[in-house]
C-alpha cells in the first residue's frame, strides 16, 4: 500500500512513517502543498494522511488535486483544531474517508490506514 503522509510537524509524519512502514506500507512525507502536489505527481497514492492545518500551502487544495491526479487514493483528514469538527469535510472533499485528531494514537491510525487503503473490489 503507497501511503503519503502530508504534516508540517516532521517528528509527528516520521512517527507515523515508522509505524506504517514496520507494518509494510510504502510511505512518503510531504510537509508542504508544493511538496505534496510533486508527490502525487511523481508517484501512486493509495490513501492520503493530510493535516488540515498546514504550515506553507493549504491541504483542501492537496486534497482537490489528489482527486484530480489521483482520483483513487482517498484522504484521511487530520487536525488539532475544531474545523471541520461538524462532518462538512465529506462535503467538501468527496474523496475525504476519516476525519481524526492529530493525537490518534499511531496503531489507530493505521488500522484506519490499513481498512481504507484496500483497493476498491471490481
Amino acid at each position: 500500500m503507497n501511503v503519503l503522509i502530508v504534516e508540517s510537524r516532521e517528528e509527528l509524519g516520521g512517527l507515523w512513517s515508522r509505524h506504517l512502514a514496520r507494518l509494510g506500507a510504502t510511505v512518503q512525507i510531504a510537509r508542504t502543498e508544493e511538496e505534496a502536489t510533486a508527490r502525487l505527481l511523481d508517484s501512486p497514492v493509495d490513501i492520503m494522511v493530510l493535516d488540515l492545518v498546514l504550515d506553507e500551502g493549504s491541504a483542501i487544495a492537496v486534497a482537490d488535486f489528489a482527486n484530480y491526479r489521483r482520483p483513487g487514493a482517498k484522504v484521511i483528514f487530520v487536525t488539532n483544531t475544531s474545523f471541520f469538527s461538524d462532518g462538512s469535510i465529506f462535503q467538501l472533499c468527496s474523496n475525504a474517508c476519516a476525519y481524526l485528531p492529530s493525537a490518534t494514537p499511531p496503531a489507530d491510525l493505521a488500522a484506519m490506514i490499513e481498512h481504507f487503503g484496500q483497493p476498491e473490489p471490481h
